[in-house]
């Protein structure tokens, strides 16, 4: 079932979202050749527990998963795309680098995802990342009411389609609010004018991911970690935002 939030609660959410970006922006700061995974999971601990937030990632144990998870951020790098496990790794020179982080302010969640390159960038890394602000921006445009979901994922393919990036549809982006996932899924490709007709007060975290030649996934024996099947680099963009009736609004933007 959908819920639709109102303006008090799509404000609650944005204060949420604001915090939510400001922590995304320090870890990529702070990432650079030499620094460990840990140190920016350890650092994420620090002002989420500073800000009284709360991690929708501690002890979150899907089907899929190997145990609950223990940790604040997903970090994956390079041909890891999603759910990576913060682990005892040193970035180096050219690591493609993704943060993907979900957290509630006041029992309010946001959910937000940033690929960076650590260092020297690779042109073609750029350009992945590109293709998932592209699609994320595109898919955001198709946010209003009125609209349909399928309208949504289709302007997320259609990106992906015009720089050449397959589309894996198992894991997408998802409606959200007082829990980390709500109805309704919504898969990175679809046929527009097709599925749930959009409305406001709907909250969605929507989240174009590529890897560069495939569209299948693999786990680590970690049982999270999602790499490319064919060990090719990825990309994940993410925003979480609100339909209204003068459109979308991006709630994980910095205050």
């Amino acid at each position: 079932m959908v819920e639709l939030k109102t303006a008090g609660e799509i404000a609650a959410m944005r204060v949420t979202g604001g915090f939510l970006a400001g922590v995304v922006d320090e870890l990529s700061a702070r990432a650079a050749p030499g620094v460990n995974l840990l140190s920016l999971e350890h650092r994420a601990r620090e002002l989420i527990d500073a800000r009284g937030a709360v991690s929708c990632y501690w002890d979150y144990a899907p089907s899929f998963g190997r145990g609950p998870f223990r940790n604040v951020t997903c970090l994956s790098v390079n041909d890891a795309v999603l759910h990576g496990l913060p682990h005892d790794y040193q970035l180096q020179d050219g690591d493609v680098l993704s943060i993907d982080i979900a957290l509630s302010v006041d029992g309010w969640v946001a959910d937000m995802a940033r690929t960076i390159v650590v260092g020297t960038p690779r042109s073609e890394d750029l350009r992945l990342i590109d293709a998932t602000h592209k699609a994320l921006d595109a898919a955001i445009d198709a946010a209003r009411p009125g609209n349909r979901l399928g309208d949504i994922s289709a302007a997320i393919g259609e990106v992906a389609g015009e720089y050449g990036y397959p589309v894996n549809t198992e894991f997408g982006g998802h409606g959200l609010g007082r829990t980390m996932h709500e109805d309704p899924h919504v898969p990175n490709v679809g046929r527009p004018r097709r599925g749930l007709r959009l409305r406001p007060g709907m909250t969605l975290a929507l989240e174009p991911w590529f890897a560069a030649t495939t569209d299948r996934i693999v786990y680590d024996a970690d049982g999270w970690t999602i790499r490319s099947a064919d060990g090719s680099r990825t990309a994940h963009s993410e925003h979480t935002i609100a339909i209204t009736d003068s459109g979308p609004r991006i709630l994980t933007l910095p205050e």
